[in-house]
């Protein structure tokens, strides 16, 4: 097949693009690169992957050229907690203005489409562990950080409005704090961000009383699950949570890296006012049920926390060899 992946030169672009490739696809990357790298792909570039710099906006201001692909990837966003506080118009614009375009294009050529949206979607929600048909909570409209929250939920709206009203194969996937090889703490991002200063022996600092917890699930785990979704038609139509279930506050984060690297850094507690430069309201627990992805496809995490903070503590070590 011919694969569309836009963001593919992010993060989890760059591991869904080395997937696909390794099962036999042909893959075209759009990314403006704002928050994706050149040299996450680099080495992927081929007569079989090629990229394409520009915004979705731009690229799809005509269309057309749509027609010879066979599925759509949108994972263009704007993402990491820094950024959404910093830029809350360009995140916006970009989660919405670009999801609705992708909709439109991919409606013409009746392409099938994965969105990515985000654990975000279920804002201060205390009933856990999340159910995609749960009921959720936004903070006041004055906290910046939600704005991230209610575009990916009218991301999902608009696909799961394509999909009833034009029969168009969409499926929605909320993913919960994706990590591995080559993320960097450069956007808020919290293990690359520990792991530098553990290895640096710099204070770790830990925004809040760190005593608010996360789930992290390794990127070949969720790349590989994206894959099996959007070519599973009872999964249209659908929102499945994807990532792990294993919960761990962000202080026993920092702890065990510490202890896995023999790092002298010690912690250091930031407000958010002062880590944000502004008020920040944030969610005690975030942890997924994971029902829903397991009965559709047999997903089941195979790394736990410690082999992902091994994996990222030895290619930071390498890193700065």
């Amino acid at each position: 097949m011919k694969i569309l992946i836009t963001g593919g030169a992010g993060f989890i672009g760059s591991h869904l693009t080395r997937q696909l490739l390794a099962d036999g696809h042909t893959v075209h990357l759009l990314d403006n690169l704002s928050t994706g790298r050149r040299d996450n792909v680099a080495e992927l570039l081929s007569d079989r992957c090629t990229l394409q710099v520009q915004s979705v906006g731009e690229a799809l201001s005509n269309f057309a050229w749509l027609r010879e692909f066979d599925q759509i990837y949108h994972l263009a966003a704007a993402v990491g907690v820094q950024l959404i506080v910093d830029d809350p118009v360009f995140t916006i614009e970009t989660n919405v203005l670009e999801t609705a375009r992708v909709l439109q294009a991919a409606r013409v050529f009746d392409i099938p489409v994965l969105i990515t949206s985000s654990s975000e979607v279920y804002g201060k929600s205390d009933r856990v562990p999340f159910r995609e048909d749960d009921d959720v909570t936004y903070g006041a409209t004055i906290y910046s950080r939600w704005s991230y929250a209610a575009t990916k939920a009218l991301d999902e709206y608009l696909g799961l409005a394509y999909s009833r009203e034009y029969d168009l194969p969409v499926v929605i996937v909320r993913l919960f704090n994706t990590v591995g090889p080559g993320q960097l703490g450069q956007y808020g991002m919290v293990l690359p961000r520990f792991v530098e200063s553990a290895l640096a022996n710099r204070p770790i600092e830990i925004y809040g009383d760190g005593q608010q917890s996360r789930c992290f699930g390794h990127v070949g785990d969720v790349v590989g699950a994206l894959t099996k979704l959007l070519v599973t038609e009872s999964c249209f139509g659908r929102v499945f949570n994807l990532g792990s279930d294993e919960e761990v506050t962000i202080e026993q984060v920092a702890d065990r890296i510490i202890e896995m690297t023999g790092s002298k850094a010690g912690k250091q507690l930031i407000p958010y006012e002062q880590a944000y430069g502004r008020k920040f309201d944030d969610l005690r627990r975030r942890v997924p049920d994971l029902g829903r992805v397991r009965e559709a496809i047999g997903y089941q995490p195979t790394r736990n926390l410690n082999q992902i903070l091994t994996e990222l503590i030895e290619q930071a070590r390498h890193g700065r060899q």
